[in-house]
C-alpha cells in the first residue's frame, strides 16, 4: 500500500466528489506530506495502512518542537483525519489511527476589524491618478461593500455584476453560488474603473468575462490582492495587521453591529455554519451592558 497512490486519489476525492478548490486541495495533501516526512524519518517503509496512534502522537510533539503554532497543529490534524476517513470509505484500512487523537486546543482568535474611518482612509490614500488606481478603488469598495473572500474577488465575473438591480452573483466555495447586495459606492467606483481602464485593455480570450484585470488584460492573482492592500496599509503607517480578509471581517462586524440579522449575515458571506458567522459577534462590553438595560425586564 504506497502512500502516493492513496494521495493521488484523495486529491481527486477533495476535489470531484467534495467539489473543493484546487487551494484547499493543496492544504489537505500539504497535511499528509507533513506526516510523511515525519514517519520518513524514523519509520521507514511504513505504509498508510500500519500507522498507528503512537506514530500520530509523536507527529504531534514534532510539530511542536518545530515550533508549529497550535492553531495550525489542529489544522493539520484535521487534515490527517480527513484522509483517514477517505481510506475508510475506499475500504483501504480497516481501522481510523485518528479516531482518538486530540488535536490542541485553542482558543477563538477574534480578527482584526477596521473602523469606517479606517476604511475611508485606505480608500482615500489610492492615487488614482496612476492607471491601476481608479482599479484598485473598486476592489476595495468591492472587498468591503461585498465582504467577499479574495478567491471570488480575482474570479468574479463581469456578467454576474447585475448593476440596475444593485446585486452581484458570486461563485464561492464548492462550487456553491449566492447573490450579495452590492453598494452604490461599489458600483460608482466600478462604472468608472471600466471606463477609465478596462475598456481600454486588450483582454486575453479566457479572461473577457473577468471583471478585474492586469495591464495585460488578465486575471489579478490572489498575491497581487494581498500585495495592493499592503501598500495602501504601509502608506497609511497602519499598526493593525491588514489583509484582504480584513475587508471582510469588517463587512460582517458593521452588519452584526448595526443590528443585522445572523442568518442574513451568514448567507451573505456563504458559510456553510452559523457557528461560523458567530466570530463576528465580538460586540464591546459596553453595547452588552447597554442591550441588557435596555431589553431586559429586570432592568
Amino acid at each position: 500500500m504506497k502512500w502516493e497512490e492513496n494521495i493521488k486519489g484523495f486529491e481527486e476525492y477533495l476535489r470531484l466528489e467534495k467539489g473543493l478548490s484546487q487551494n484547499s486541495v493543496n492544504a489537505y495533501v500539504n497535511d499528509i506530506n507533513k506526516l510523511l516526512e515525519y514517519l520518513k524519518q524514523g519509520n521507514k517503509g511504513i505504509t498508510p495502512d500500519k500507522v498507528k496512534l503512537a506514530h500520530l502522537k509523536g507527529f504531534l510533539e514534532w510539530l511542536n518542537g518545530r515550533g508549529v503554532s497550535p492553531r495550525t497543529q489542529a489544522r493539520t490534524i484535521s487534515g490527517i483525519k480527513s484522509f483517514y476517513k477517505y481510506l475508510l470509505i475506499e475500504e483501504r484500512v480497516i481501522s481510523d489511527p485518528t479516531a482518538l487523537l486530540e488535536a490542541p486546543k485553542i482558543g477563538r482568535k477574534l480578527p482584526d476589524v477596521l473602523s469606517m474611518e479606517e476604511i475611508d482612509q485606505i480608500i482615500n490614500a489610492i492615487d488614482v491618478d496612476k492607471p491601476e488606481g481608479q482599479r484598485n478603488k473598486a476592489i476595495v469598495e468591492t472587498l468591503y461593500s461585498c465582504g467577499l473572500r479574495v478567491s471570488e474577488l480575482v474570479s468574479l465575473k463581469y456578467s454576474n455584476v447585475f448593476f440596475d438591480d444593485g446585486y452581484v452573483k458570486i461563485e464561492g466555495k464548492s462550487g456553491k453560488e449566492r447573490l450579495v447586495p452590492i453598494s452604490k459606492r461599489a458600483i460608482k467606483e466600478i462604472k468608472a474603473y471600466l471606463e477609465e481602464y478596462r475598456d481600454g485593455l486588450r483582454i486575453v480570450p479566457e479572461d473577457e468575462d473577468i471583471m478585474f484585470l492586469n495591464r495585460r488584460g488578465k486575471r489579478l492573482s490572489r498575491v497581487m490582492i494581498f500585495t495592493i492592500i499592503k501598500n495602501l496599509a504601509d502608506k497609511l503607517k497602519l499598526t493593525k495587521k491588514i489583509s484582504p480578509h480584513t475587508f471582510r471581517h469588517s463587512f460582517a462586524t458593521h452588519l452584526i453591529e448595526g443590528g443585522a440579522d445572523l442568518r442574513a449575515v451568514q448567507e451573505m458571506l456563504g458559510h456553510e455554519s452559523i457557528l461560523t458567522t458567530e466570530i463576528y459577534t465580538h460586540l464591546d462590553r459596553d453595547y452588552l451592558k447597554d442591550t441588557i438595560n435596555k431589553f431586559h425586564p429586570r432592568s
